[in-house]
């Protein structure tokens, strides 16, 4: 049994939030820039190299590449052979709270009804799954309002299948347009559950863009949808463009014979996140 003390839980934390929000994943900068080469539209170009530049601006400054710092979102992969000297969840949302304010990230977490802010960015939202073996795997994404508002979760009816995911797919990425700020990444979850399609769509957003899902079916199908979501022709910051997704990322789960569960999670072009071994 592997004994790790939740003070090193809470010190990797508050440096991955601010790792995270200032250095874009460097899948996402050569998606950008190859983007860039291709887009033929001369607005949408101009677009595409403010992003370049800004994503340059944020590491020389280490300022955040966004102001919109969101939601502190992790995936916990918690090894059988672990044992954390303390409480988890308290020393994850420690580190987020050392590092939103030791960063100067914006606090951006509060009441629903009230609206009063919680003023340190916490409660994060915390999923753990126990795993195999003596490690402590944590995957952080900082996620905006502007895209996560754009995400939807339905029940299909299983014999509307492929064709019913991508109508539901693409309707959503045209009626989103510009709120989430393309170019943006799309997280797409089939199956489970009600609850478990967008926990499903959320974890696909952390695949690498340059990484297909390993079912050459599945590949073959965000390929697909990538091709038409980028055939509606939204644009980079929904100006009009070729570029109106970086890439779809698939991630299923066997669902009830009676039930088809859909989610899509849209993420912005700004697809901050990073993960830590611990």
């Amino acid at each position: 049994m592997r004994i790790i003390d939740a003070k090193i839980i809470t010190e990797s934390i508050a440096k991955l939030v601010v790792e995270a929000n200032l250095y874009l994943p460097e899948d996402v900068k050569q998606a950008l820039e190859s983007a860039l080469r291709q887009e033929t539209s001369q607005c949408g170009r101009e677009i595409l190299s403010q992003l370049i530049e800004n994503y340059k601006l944020a590491e020389q400054t280490g300022l955040p590449l966004c102001q919109d710092t969101g939601l502190a979102i992790f995936f916990v992969e918690l090894g059988a052979e672990v044992k954390v000297n303390g409480n988890l969840m308290e020393a994850i949302n420690a580190g987020v709270r050392q590092g939103y304010e030791q960063g100067f990230l914006r606090k951006s977490v509060c009441d629903p009804f009230t609206r009063k802010n919680t003023g340190d960015n916490t409660p994060a939202l915390i999923h753990v799954d126990l795993v195999p073996g003596e490690q402590l795997k944590i995957k952080f994404m900082a996620k905006g309002g502007g895209s996560e508002n754009m995400s939807r979760v339905t029940m299909l009816a299983p014999a509307q299948g492929f064709a019913g995911i991508k109508e539901f797919v693409l309707k959503r990425v045209a009626e989103a347009g510009p709120n989430p700020c393309p170019p943006i990444i799309v997280g797409v979850g089939i199956g489970g559950s009600f609850d478990y399609a967008p926990i499903l769509a959320k974890k696909a957003l952390f695949r690498r863009l340059d990484r297909f899902h390993p079912d050459p079916d599945i590949a073959e199908k965000e390929a697909e949808l990538l091709q038409a979501i980028n055939e509606l022709g939204i644009g980079p910051m929904g100006l009009g463009g070729k570029t109106t997704c970086l890439g779809v990322k698939i991630e299923i789960h066997p669902c009830h014979i009676a039930s088809l569960p859909l989610a899509v999670n849209i993420q912005c072009h700004s697809a901050r996140h990073k993960e830590v071994i611990i």
